[in-house]
């Protein structure tokens, strides 16, 4: 028992110094001075389905605001559809800038944005371009990292879904649908997949509508190990408009033309307890860490100095 609690310290010390690397402990919230105002602005896609909009986006809100108490905690929009959608069923939505310039009015000194993003796709640099204007307006303002970003965060992921989808049956396998991307951040799919892989779930494969890994890729993999039966599921934060109608339509009935049998796991990632507790271990980081300036270590070690 001694050498095993020897051994989860190593690994967890391990995991530490790997998600610190680049970083210095700064902590912004526990530094605020007399007058300063701190807040956390959660950053959604956003979804115009209500049911999945409670289970992931209200509930990862909430969390958030457990987990920055005494803070004000706000949410912003980015998909301008999906606000136009809502404004006409009465109910209002900012996105990020709108949300920053709140706060910037209402005299908020310390920002801490989170995204929801599971990549650190087109999305996240959209956002972090939108975020670089405010840099002037705020005495501090950071952003939290997507959902996949380190190692350790893939293997979270992977074992989260492993628990919800249970153990698979004989020729049974489990098909994570993501929305996919055209530039390199389509990386992490085939990481993910890799690392389901490497994690001991052997029978799970990741696929994209929109990118790579594609439907014929999948497939061709699920027909090689003799794949009677597929556990379809989004990989998504929310089961939204893709997830009701790409995944749990067009990619289920394109599955049984292929001859699978096939069960929709119609929830997105985000109500998941543990993956939306992942998001919160990567908002509480950025409160506290801030990135190293690579630039100034460059000339420090041209320099000569360590």
């Amino acid at each position: 028992m001694k050498k095993l609690s020897i051994m989860v310290g190593i690994l967890l010390l391990a995991v530490t110094i790997f998600a610190s690397e680049g970083y210095e402990k700064k902590p912004m919230f526990e530094n605020m001075k007399d007058g300063d105002k701190g807040a956390v602005v959660m950053v959604h896609f956003g979804s115009s389905y209500p049911e999945t909009r409670k289970l992931t986006i209200d509930a990862i809100n909430e969390k958030a605001s457990k987990e920055f108490k005494g803070l004000e905690v706000r949410d912003a929009f980015t998909s301008r559809i999906i606000m136009r959608i809502l404004e006409k069923r009465g109910i209002d939505k900012n996105n990020p800038k709108e949300v920053l310039e709140s706060l910037k009015a209402e005299g908020y000194t310390h920002i801490l944005v989170q995204a929801t993003h599971v990549i650190d796709g087109i999305e996240s640099e959209n956002l972090k371009k939108e975020i670089e204007e405010f840099e002037d307006d705020f005495k501090e303002i950071r952003l939290g990292k997507s959902l996949l970003t380190s190692p350790e965060d893939y293997k979270e992921v992977a074992h989260a879904l492993g628990e919800r989808i249970g153990k698979l049956k004989r020729k049974e396998a489990a098909v994570f649908v993501g929305h996919g991307t055209h530039d390199t951040a389509t990386a992490a799919y085939p990481m993910m997949d890799y690392m389901f892989k490497s994690e001991g779930y052997e029978n799970y494969y990741v696929g994209t509508i929109e990118g790579y890994p594609t439907f014929d890729d999948v497939v061709a993999r699920l027909k090689d190990a003799k794949i009677k039966k597929v556990k379809l599921m989004p990989f998504m934060f929310v089961a939204g408009d893709h997830a009701n109608n790409d995944i749990a339509v067009d990619w289920k009935e394109m599955l049984e033309e292929k001859g699978f049998k096939v069960e929709v796991i119609l929830e997105g990632l985000g109500q998941l307890d543990k993956i939306q507790t992942l998001y919160m271990e990567h908002a509480r980081f950025a409160s506290e860490n801030e990135a190293e300036d690579m630039a100034e270590k460059k000339k420090e070690y041209a320099a000569g100095k360590e």
